[in-house]
């Protein structure tokens, strides 16, 4: 096909990607914002198989069918709730992929060179494309774990461990020395897989010496490593969409991660560099310390008092999610709006430990958007609330975060739903949340606990409410 229509189609698709992220950027256009996406996707595809060096479509249509029949099945299975794992494993094959392209491209004594200043750029553009590849692939895979609960959520501080990564980044330099513009050309293999298996260690031992209470902005982070990651690997192949896409998703990854972390009143860069100035030991200084007793209530107590309120907030969180309470919650809160209360949703940035997760499940179950509010539009009216209902939320109230200066996750701002004339908590047990910190929250005065599962819960206290 013409290069010069390959050219064109690739814009066009680039435009799209654009347009989608503008789209994702609210609830509205969301959905038009991923209709955008995939069909830039099939734009860049379909005209890069009729490129003009492509072959081998023996394989590669078949091994193409694979992955999306993969990806299709599990897009159709994963659950809400598992969705911060699922983004961090996809992040690993984006990781993976940048580092066999990378040593392939290597290897593939085909390609030849116009002069040496040529050679040199293109064997450093292999080097930083399979460096970032390889962090990106082993640090999503322990976010995957982590995640997953089946590493814990507990940063590993071993001693002397930004030392460590420091030297393992100048050894990094030291390798990448040796190997760009080597002579002969393709004879400088080793260093290249010595710093592939110093990567792997590298994005695994940043990852693990964060902890569970900076894990959304760790999903994030690795978001921005895959996109530059790929970014690299489309300087690599020439391929001007794929620099495109890399750029985009790396540099919107970092703004993300940037946001996340001002919410947090986390260091962005401490963060990157794996919980830098988090001394090992504190992140469960509070955790085992009971600070009072509980009050309890009982779903026709509960049912009584939102009879008597006017002014309802609802705060989701990833307990919500696991139980799958987002529909009675909307019934719910239509019935007590049709009687006259102003019931209105607060979410904090990272609740369900991912960015936007609560306000997905919201829209899902019809809440209406305008009711949705963000931390910062919402907080300053607990004063004047009086009824507000947490539904498996947990660090994201936590007054710690403002008293505790012991606390991992002091001076994280947060829902400051305590202010309200009752608070109404809705969990299994009390359990501490993702971070591993006791909630002094539990103990107010007005704070009344509501055990059990959040959907029974609320269709309980809402069966109560209508009779």
């Amino acid at each position: 096909m013409n290069s010069g229509l390959i050219t064109v189609s690739y814009i066009a698709a680039s435009i799209l990607f654009i347009l989608s992220l503008g789209g994702l950027s609210n609830q509205e256009s969301a959905r038009r914002g991923n209709l955008y996406g995939m069909i830039g996707m099939a734009i860049a595809i379909f005209f890069t198989l009729l490129a003009p060096k492509m072959g081998g479509f023996g394989i590669l249509i078949p091994v193409m069918l694979i992955g999306g029949a993969v990806g299709a099945v599990v897009a159709a299975r994963v659950e809400m709730t598992a969705m911060p794992q699922l983004v961090a494993g996809f992040h690993s094959f984006v990781g993976l992929a940048a580092v066999l392209v990378g040593v392939a491209n290597y290897i593939d004594t085909s390609v030849h060179y116009a002069s040496h200043v040529e050679r040199v750029i293109h064997e450093a553009e292999i080097f930083v494309g399979v460096f970032i590849g390889g962090i990106t692939f082993t640090g999503s895979i322990i976010a995957f774990g982590k995640l997953q609960g089946v590493i814990t959520s507990k940063p590993l501080g071993l001693p002397g461990r930004h030392g460590v990564n420091f030297a393992m980044i100048l050894f990094s330099i030291y390798l990448g020395s040796l190997f760009i513009g080597a002579n002969p050309p393709h004879s400088q293999m080793l260093p290249l897989m010595i710093m592939t298996l110093i990567s792997f260690v590298l994005g695994a031992h940043l990852v693990m010496a964060i902890g569970g209470a900076d894990m959304p902005v760790v999903v994030s982070m690795l978001n921005s490593y895959s996109g530059w990651a790929a970014a690299a690997t489309g300087f690599m192949l020439s391929n001007d969409v794929l620099i495109v896409v890399g750029s985009l998703v790396g540099s919107s990854g970092a703004i993300l991660s940037y946001i996340m972390c001002r919410a947090m009143a986390r260091s962005f860069i401490s963060v990157i560099l794996g919980g830098f100035g988090v001394e090992a030991g504190t992140v469960t200084a509070s955790a085992s310390t009971e600070q009072g007793t509980v009050t309890s209530i009982n779903v026709d107590e509960t049912a009584a008092l939102l009879k008597d309120s006017k002014s309802v907030i609802i705060i989701p969180g990833y307990g919500m999610a696991v139980a799958q309470a987002q529909h009675p919650v909307y019934e719910m809160t239509k019935f007590l709006r049709d009687r006259g209360c102003n019931v209105r949703f607060a979410i904090h940035p990272v609740a369900g430990r991912l960015p936007g997760h609560m306000n997905v499940l919201l829209a899902e179950a019809k809440v209406p958007y305008d009711i949705v509010l963000e931390m910062d539009e919402i907080n300053h009216d607990f004063p004047n609330t009086d009824v507000a209902i947490v539904l498996g939320a947990n660090d994201i109230v936590n007054p710690g975060a403002q008293d505790d200066a012991s606390s991992p996750i002091y001076g994280m701002p947060v829902l400051e739903c305590w202010k309200a004339g009752t608070v109404i908590v809705s969990k299994r047990s009390m359990a501490s949340g993702y971070s591993g910190v006791d909630n002094p929250l539990f103990y107010k005065e007005n704070t009344r606990m509501l055990f059990g599962d959040a959907k029974k819960t609320v269709e309980a206290v809402l069966a109560a409410v209508k009779q």
